[in-house]
């Protein structure tokens, strides 16, 4: 999927319209902390799953 830049100026002019200029960067950094987490969630799940394949388990 190839997006332009007319495209995603229409796409953030919606985005505006719809959340307001003053709720955009609350969204933006709740979407930041969201990923963060994420990261964090996928990154203690494979040191886990690496201490399942060694047959160390006293990381819990």
């Amino acid at each position: 999927m190839n997006f332009g830049m007319p495209k995603l100026l229409l796409i953030f002019g919606v985005i505006a319209l719809f959340f307001g200029g003053k709720k955009i960067p609350e969204l933006a950094r709740g979407m930041g902390q969201a990923v963060r987490e994420f990261r964090k969630s996928i990154r203690e799940a494979g040191e886990g799953v690496k201490a399942i394949e060694e047959g160390d388990l006293t990381n819990e």
